[in-house]
């Protein structure tokens, strides 16, 4: 019995040795050789300070700027979740409502254009960096009008929008996207 202890004891021991210290550094290093702007977290730099991570969604809710998917966690990536809220659920239709009216509000938009779905509905990690170039479309006026901007820089702002597409992953994965973070942080370069 006490033998067997011990050896129970010192297999544990090898597998802490080698999954808990080993296989993790070794996955570590081979992040950093391969990826290594990915495997620290995908920070963006603005004047030589952090400004974000292009991986994590980010409020934005001032009219200069194009607005981000809604999220149930205020963005905070800690409590990384979604609300739970069942498609028969009333106060997820309240919610939904008043983010549309809330949207179509803020960008001036008539009854006509149809709400992307990201804009009214929250993700399921409520971290999510994108949103459709149909979305940002929709806020492009909105933004220009906040920004004063002439006819020339409002092409410019287009120009933009559409650099900053994203197209599905090996064309076939996924629909076209763009990071709000990466083209709200090129919008300031804009004059």
């Amino acid at each position: 019995m006490k033998t067997q202890f011990i050896i129970s004891l010192k297999i544990l021991l090898v597998m802490i040795i080698l999954t808990g210290i080993a296989y993790p550094l070794f996955m570590t290093g081979v992040a950093q050789l391969t990826y290594p702007t990915r495997a620290n977290g995908s920070l963006v730099m603005k004047e030589g300070k952090v400004a974000g991570s292009a991986l994590i969604g980010q409020q934005f809710d001032s009219t200069i700027y194009f607005w981000s998917r809604p999220s149930v966690i205020d963005y905070y990536p800690i409590p990384s979740g979604a609300s739970n809220l069942g498609p028969t659920s009333e106060k997820l239709a309240k919610q939904i409502t008043e983010r549309r009216d809330l949207f179509r509000k803020g960008n001036l938009l008539t009854d006509g254009p149809v709400i992307p779905a990201e804009m009214i509905s929250a993700s399921a990690s409520g971290l999510d960096p994108h949103i459709s170039p149909e979305a940002a479309l929709l806020q492009l006026e909105r933004v220009a009008l906040a920004r004063n901007f002439t006819d020339a820089q409002k092409e410019q702002l287009l120009q933009l929008v559409n650099s900053k597409i994203e197209k599905p992953q090996f064309s076939i994965l996924g629909e076209s996207r763009i990071n709000v973070f990466e083209l709200n942080l090129n919008l300031d370069k804009i004059r």
